[in-house]
């Protein structure tokens, strides 16, 4: 998924990290009904379509998958997936597994695609605009991602409560910034090895209080748990710290260490609890993990079960009763 070594230059060390509420949502449909926004989707594989569209002048596409199980009787929740920075949707698809989760649990899985960043700086195949290394991008992925909600609603019966976003180091410095700045429609959020950059923080206005989940390994060089400051990226902590105070949290967080008594060793889990409406902030640590997506065979847990478990407790309003 990553490579695992970092480069003498910083453009180099990017390059080669990520190839691996308060009322209901308002869907708009307007742009759909009036055909400003044309979509056509094509099959991609098993119970999957390859969505192009063109956004802001720039055409641009998602993944779409559709469990064969779906029960159309039940309002379906949707979960966002954000590959890294130089990765691409099927490469995330890939590796991940959420189709099972989604086949057992009834819900959509969408894999959007970031687009080309250039500058003098930094070249890459693919990016999602959260700032810090990618200051120099101009793409309006905020309004992207939210156009792919607005389609997939007009198509799909959807819960527009429950729609989540995850990612994978730089998806997951924007499933923070969607969490901070599309909270509208965004419930709740997990972020694997990403973090928050300084820009997605002073922008930071979630009109809900949010469930967080973060996983993280210490062996992390790529997005190190103590931030990178030179890059514009918060420290695991300050994030933590930062959502836990901004829902209302028990400052005092509860730690916990499972040792599995195998040689992919022992897991952190750290929670702030007591805050408004009943979410949760949490993490998941994990001393020998670099950068990369904890699987069972590996790390002792799956990032994918981690995220859905614990997404799916919460919807726009809180924790939901059950």
């Amino acid at each position: 998924m990553c490579l695992k070594k970092i480069g003498f230059f910083l453009i180099t060390f990017f390059l080669i990290s990520c190839s691996g509420g308060d009322g209901s949502t308002q869907i708009n449909t307007s742009n759909i009904t009036n055909n400003q926004i044309n979509e056509s989707c094509v099959p991609f594989g098993q119970n999957t379509n390859r969505c192009s569209l063109t956004y802001d002048g720039i055409e641009r596409f998602y993944l779409i998958y559709k469990p064969e199980s779906l029960n159309d009787q039940e309002d379906i929740p949707v979960l966002f997936a954000l590959h890294g920075y130089g990765s691409s949707a099927v490469i995330h698809k890939s590796y991940t597994g959420y189709e099972k989760l989604a086949e057992a649990n009834n819900f959509l899985v969408i894999y959007p695609q970031g687009y080309k960043l250039e500058s003098l700086l930094v070249n890459s195949s693919s990016h999602w605009n959260v700032g810090a290394w990618t200051i120099a991008s101009d793409i309006d992925d905020i309004g992207f991602i939210d156009t792919i909600i607005d389609l997939v609603a007009y198509k799909e019966k959807i819960n527009q409560d429950r729609i989540y976003s995850s990612g994978m180091s730089n998806g997951g410095f924007m499933s923070y910034h969607l969490a901070c700045n599309l909270s509208r429609k965004i419930a709740a959020i997990a972020s694997v090895t990403g973090s928050m950059s300084k820009e997605t923080l002073a922008s930071c206005a979630p009109n809900h209080p949010t469930s967080i989940l973060q996983i993280h390994g210490l062996e992390d060089l790529v997005v190190p748990y103590d931030g990178f400051d030179g890059l514009g990226m918060e420290s695991i902590e300050d994030v933590l710290i930062y959502w836990a105070s901004l829902n209302g949290c028990n400052p005092e967080k509860l730690s916990a260490v499972i040792d599995y008594f195998n040689e992919k060793g022992s897991i952190d889990f750290i929670n702030y609890e007591s805050c408004n409406n009943n979410v949760d902030v949490k993490l998941i640590r994990i001393p020998s993990m670099d950068h990369t997506w904890p699987d069972l065979n590996n790390f002792n847990i799956s990032a994918s079960e981690e995220i859905w478990n614990f997404l799916s407790q919460f919807d726009l309003n809180g924790k939901i009763n059950n």
